[in-house]
């Protein structure tokens, strides 16, 4: 299968560059190496460009004949996103639109679109199924709403065809080690926890200890960075026999909190990490957990590493490095 993955030099595209090439894929990666490194991309043609740049775009199509395209080239700091909203819906909604409209144009029908559990906002309830109301609450969860609104216009209008995938909290490494989170800057609890842990960092902050939770800090739902990566293969694969345009919720349908995080950080690292207790954040929900069952029923989609050890475990080695 050919297929184009668009940010896959940054952390969840780099994987699942790894991924397809160990199935035997023809691939090639478009990404401006804004946020990802060209070492993270262990194969296929590379191409140094941006979803901006129509001419970019318009060659990668013409050379590539594609089955599908894989889209990881979103900007995804919630918090930046309030400060800075013509970035990111510039980024995330005007840029998607020049690739659908390229894929159009070549007649390149299925899509794969990295959408996330923001579109949702404030949670009515847990855990979150895919008719939760969407309601998001800031410019990053709007944006991937309107990219998500925007392709099943398409579908209708142009018969292209996409899966969007809404991740609740990505995390983890590659379990060879040879790839893993490398954001800057970072902003994700768990590399956060571990670049403590190995002295990078002097103290990982605690934001808020009185929320309605067993210990007082939110609990979120963690998915393995590999188990995206399945979810990913397996959606592209239903597109080409024949599915319809649907969306998925991916998580483990298992929540932790912030002090299990840690403290299950210092039982896999064996190192004493430091913690200091802040103010809430605003718009922190106090508890997010996805509904992955439509996945698990319609996909065949079943998560290797739902342990919350385990995905720190393979963080650490990666971390280590």
């Amino acid at each position: 299968m050919r297929v184009l993955v668009v940010g896959g030099a940054g952390y969840i595209g780099s994987h699942m560059v790894k991924s397809l090439l160990q199935r035997d894929c023809q691939v090639t990666v478009l990404d401006n190496l804004s946020a990802g490194y060209r070492d993270a991309v262990k194969g296929g043609r590379f191409v140094l460009g941006d979803l901006g740049e129509l001419d970019v775009l318009e060659e990668v199509f013409r050379a590539g004949q594609f089955d599908g395209v894989m889209h990881f080239a979103s900007h995804i700091q919630v918090g930046e996103s309030v400060r800075e909203p013509a970035r990111y819906y510039r980024n995330n909604v005007f840029k998607t639109q020049h690739l659908l409209d390229v894929m159009v144009a070549h007649r390149v029908r299925c899509f794969i679109f990295s959408s996330t559990a923001a579109i949702f906002g404030e949670p009515a309830r847990i855990p979150i199924d895919e008719d939760h109301p969407r309601n998001p609450i800031n410019p990053y969860g709007r944006g991937k709403w309107m990219v998500e609104q925007m392709l099943a216009d398409y579908d209708v209008a142009y018969g292209l065809k996409s899966v969007s995938l809404r991740y609740f909290n990505a995390a983890g490494a590659d379990p060879q080690g040879e790839l893993g989170e490398r954001h800057e800057p970072e902003t994700h609890l768990i590399p956060l926890v571990l670049r403590a842990a190995a002295g990078r960092l002097p103290q990982v902050t605690v934001f808020g200890t009185d929320y309605a939770t067993p210990d007082g800090t939110c609990i979120r739902d963690y998915v393995h960075v590999t188990d995206l990566c399945e979810a990913h293969w397996l959606a592209l694969r239903r597109l080409q026999e024949g599915g319809d345009s649907v969306a998925y919720n991916l998580g483990n349908g298992n929540g932790f909190s912030v002090r299990e995080v840690i403290e299950t950080a210092r039982t896999v690292t064996g190192r004493d990490i430091p913690v200091v207790y802040g103010e809430r954040r605003p718009g922190d929900p106090a508890r997010l957990v996805a509904d992955a069952r439509r996945a698990r029923a319609e996909l065949g989609w079943e998560p290797r590493y739902a342990d919350l050890a385990t995905i720190i475990a393979h963080a650490w080695r990666w971390e280590a490095r």
